[in-house]
């Protein structure tokens, strides 16, 4: 849930620095990259302990975790492509 309101507040920055020009482009940037890693971060930090906690338990099911990590480690790659369409 916290995720969620991470990536709308990363959203609410890029559509308030998008329309500037200069030097707030690069704040709208670095607020990408920064809030979404924040986000990716934590989504890697929860699915990962799940994801082990589980492997004791299920071990032939491995990846489906990996999957898991995976889809939560996309939203920095998001940031990332926010924070140049920014910047170019």
């Amino acid at each position: 849930m916290q995720t969620k309101a991470i990536l709308a507040a990363v959203l609410l920055a890029v559509a308030t620095f998008a329309q500037t020009t200069g030097e707030e482009r690069y704040i709208g940037a670095g607020l990408a990259v920064g809030l979404a890693g924040l986000g990716a971060g934590i989504g890697v930090g929860i699915a990962g302990a799940a994801a082990m906690s589980a492997l004791i338990e299920k071990p032939q099911e491995r990846i489906w975790y990996l999957i898991f990590i995976a889809l939560a480690e996309a939203i920095a790659i998001y940031g990332l492509l926010i924070s140049l369409l920014l910047v170019l």
